[in-house]
């Protein structure tokens, strides 16, 4: 699908009256409302409170007790709000466990700014792709997900603060490019960034040019688990496409290994195109007592001191920790140039 016909077809499916109840302008939307970006302080822009990976039929909100899931995670993220963190972005989608409700409440007895997400997970050989995303179009998906952020998701009048879709390694699968022709549907109507859980380069590159024919620069994209592409070059070429890498598996067992790619990054003069880390947590659904609770302070206790270690200045760790996320989340529509 070129440029052009998406172009096209975005006019056809949503007109400017539609957007009048949705926020705009310089800010980020959290589970309790908008914030500007200067708000967000210290931020973890890939965490996780709850996952379900029954697949995408059977998740469901009854499948477990939300008062149990809240106490659980409610130390862990009153420990982050301790430590320095502002801004928590919860990146569990929709059908894998994504609870809004859950999150309001966490938001509000931590003081911690939350953010949730619209968008369809189509990585994992696309176990958590509801059906009927097979037999509607790009644009018919992308009205769903701009009617979430028009209206809030579900009946909770909440709205997502991003777009996170997720993709198995390329060439691209068909669901998956449709996938990312929503995303860029709903990007150009809300100007909410893209978060793409990507398999690895030839599909993270396929998608960053599926983005410009859209119309959509990529600077609204971020390659999430880019720690797992053994290319560098590859890496390289995306954030000097504007692309944001982020490196989100920051654990014990990883400190140092994450420490070289981010000095790898600031070295090629790319440190201001990275977004830093854990994928932890999280009420794991189906084991008993929601299995092992991976804490979230593991950058702050850790991670950060070994950049220091290295050399990195506390400006470059601000940059890191608060300029970039900040940039990447502010919502605002961003066109490529043709």
């Amino acid at each position: 699908m070129n440029r052009r016909h998406f172009l096209k077809q975005a006019a056809l499916y949503f007109s400017a009256a539609s957007m009048q109840t949705a926020p705009r302008g310089d800010q980020v939307m959290t589970v309790l409302g908008p914030i500007r970006p200067s708000e967000m302080g210290m931020t973890l822009p890939h965490e996780h409170v709850l996952v379900d990976f029954v697949g995408a039929e059977q998740a469901s909100p009854s499948r477990y007790d939300a008062e149990a899931v809240f106490k659980t995670a409610l130390p862990h993220v009153r420990r982050v709000r301790a430590l320095g963190c502002r801004t928590f972005v919860d990146c569990t989608p929709a059908f894998i466990g994504r609870d809004p409700g859950i999150l309001k409440r966490l938001a509000s007895a931590a003081g911690l700014n939350i953010l949730t997400n619209t968008g369809y997970y189509g990585a994992a050989n696309d176990k958590f792709v509801p059906r009927h995303a097979y037999d509607e179009t790009a644009e018919q998906l992308s009205q769903r997900w701009v009617r979430e952020w028009q209206q809030g998701i579900a009946e909770t009048g909440i709205r997502p603060g991003f777009i996170k879709i997720g993709v198995d390694s390329g060439p691209l699968s068909a669901i998956d490019r449709k996938l990312v022709q929503a995303a860029a549907l709903t990007h150009l109507e809300s100007g909410l960034t893209i978060a793409s859980h990507t398999g690895n380069s030839v599909a993270a590159l396929e998608q960053i040019e599926a983005l410009k024919e859209a119309g959509v620069d990529p600077n609204a994209w971020i390659w999430v688990h880019a720690k797992r592409e053994p290319d560098a070059g590859a890496v390289f070429k995306a954030a000097r496409s504007g692309a944001w890498i982020e490196f989100d598996s920051i654990g014990p067992t990883r400190i140092s290994q994450n420490v070289e790619l981010v000095k790898a990054m600031k070295d090629a003069r790319l440190l201001g195109r990275v977004l830093i880390s854990q994928d932890a947590g999280w009420y794991h659904v189906g084991e008993p007592g929601g299995g092992k609770f991976q804490p979230f302070d593991t950058l702050f206790v850790e991670f950060l001191p070994a950049l220091r270690r290295a050399g990195f200045s506390q400006s470059e760790i601000n940059a890191l920790t608060i300029a970039n996320p900040a940039a990447a989340f502010g919502i605002k529509v961003r066109r490529s140039t043709p």
